[in-house]
């Protein structure tokens, strides 16, 4: 089985290079050709020079794009990749896309006679490059999945099936939701009290040792927000993206969320400060110059 993989960025790099280890024939495409030839010598899979050419004999395409509108343009958009792909050929979105909008993409993708299923991603380039994600894997074509599966167990450790398809997105979308909220909470915590006398250093070491211990502050801001390397690999634009789709997610849900509508608003106005392209650590920065 061939697997062919589109998006050859931070993430998508590592998680790519994991498949080819795995035995998997691979190859690959992505914007940036300089990258898809580097990728191809060092790894060993093929390079792809077009996207009707990464479609050709391969029996899964995983996608690794940042936003849902750019897996849109990519498989179905015009010189969209769907037209040059065999039937009963599986997409893999990992990609954090909208919930609802994978849903209608599967639902065109039935009609062209191909497979889509949604399995966003957790654990970021440290996971990727370890091979130890968690996958969130949603859909409910059992076949679609099997023939996945070797794919994603190249990349990830812990898999999850969420439900129907969409529902990955949506637990991908509400993880990180919960993250970010942890971080802003960390942030202001570390902002009052250095404020108060305390030391910001001293406080991360107290915490990581109580109950107010979370990922956030056992390594972004204890690693990258401390020290001033705001390095973690995940830019900012992301994160706000992440946020916004499960505040709208609530909304679209009917459901009251005012922390998560909080949370989309902060992360916003610190995009809009610091930049899309920023990690999203660079918040810390924003929200520390705040009146």
């Amino acid at each position: 089985m061939t697997i062919g993989f589109i998006g050859i960025g931070n993430m998508g790099w590592p998680m790519a290079a994991n498949i080819s280890k795995a035995g998997l024939p691979l190859k690959v495409f992505d914007l940036n050709s300089d990258r898809v030839q580097a990728f191809a010598g060092e790894v060993g899979a093929t390079a792809a020079s077009s996207l009707s050419e990464v479609g050709v004999g391969v029996q899964v395409i995983v996608n690794m794009l940042p936003t849902g509108a750019d897996v849109r343009d990519v498989l179905v958009g015009e010189g969209g990749l769907a037209p040059h792909l065999a039937e009963g050929t599986v997409v893999v979105d990992m990609s954090s896309s909208e919930p609802v909008g994978t849903r209608d993409l599967g639902a065109e993708f039935e009609i062209l006679g191909l497979s889509l299923i949604d399995a966003p991603v957790s654990g970021g380039v440290p996971g990727a490059e370890a091979g130890t994600l968690t996958i969130m894997i949603g859909g409910e074509d059992e076949v679609a999945i099997e023939k996945a599966t070797p794919a994603l167990k190249a990349m990830g450790k812990n898999l999850f099936r969420t439900g129907p398809l969409g529902s990955g997105h949506a637990m991908k979308a509400l993880n990180n939701y919960v993250a970010a909220a942890g971080f802003t909470a960390a942030a202001e915590a570390m902002l009052v009290g250095e404020k108060f006398g305390l030391d910001p250093a001293k406080m991360i070491d107290i915490i990581n040792v109580s109950t107010g211990r979370n990922f956030n502050t056992e390594t972004p801001i204890k690693e990258h927000v401390l020290t001033e390397t705001y390095g973690t690999g995940f830019q900012l634009g992301l994160m706000t993206k992440d946020v916004r789709i499960a505040a709208d997610l609530a909304e679209e849900m009917g459901v009251n969320s005012p922390m998560s509508a909080l949370a989309r608003s902060l992360g916003a106005e610190a995009n809009d400060a610091e930049g899309e392209d920023q990690d999203f650590t660079y918040a810390f920065r924003h929200w520390a110059k705040r009146k």
